[in-house]
């Protein structure tokens, strides 16, 4: 499992890159492979308003429908329309080609709430765990 240095994470599985005031946000390789093959991706539009915690996005898997939640409030600025095409992309590269939205952060306060990548693998240990 792959947990890349450069991200904060959610118990709900989302990962944001932060650059500045955006966040590029998506799903961890944890969740890509709990839901299994994903083949449709619902995205939100250009500018719609966010809160921490809300559905940002849903996906559709051959296993489940799951909700993406937003990490932090905010504004999206873009979303991965070739996920439209290529919902696949998530379970290849989902860190990469994978990510979903580009969020403008309103609350930067809402960084501290999120995990590091050792707090984060920590919990996915726990969960595996738990079966």
């Amino acid at each position: 499992m792959n947990f890349p240095k450069d991200l904060k994470y959610t118990k709900e599985h989302e990962w944001a890159r932060v650059d500045g005031k955006v966040a590029l946000v998506g799903i961890t390789d944890f969740a890509q492979e709990k839901l299994g093959s994903i083949v449709f991706v619902e995205l939100p539009p250009h500018g719609k308003s966010v809160k921490k915690g809300e559905t940002v996005v849903t996906v559709d898997s051959v296993k489940a429908v799951a909700e993406v939640y937003s990490p932090l409030s905010g504004q999206v600025e873009e979303s991965n329309e070739s996920l439209k095409d290529t919902p696949e992309f998530i379970n290849q590269d989902p860190y990469g080609q994978g990510w979903m939205v580009k969020i403008k952060i309103s609350d930067p306060a809402e960084l501290g709430t999120l995990m590091t990548p050792e707090a984060y693998q920590a919990f996915v240990a726990e969960e595996e765990a738990k079966g």
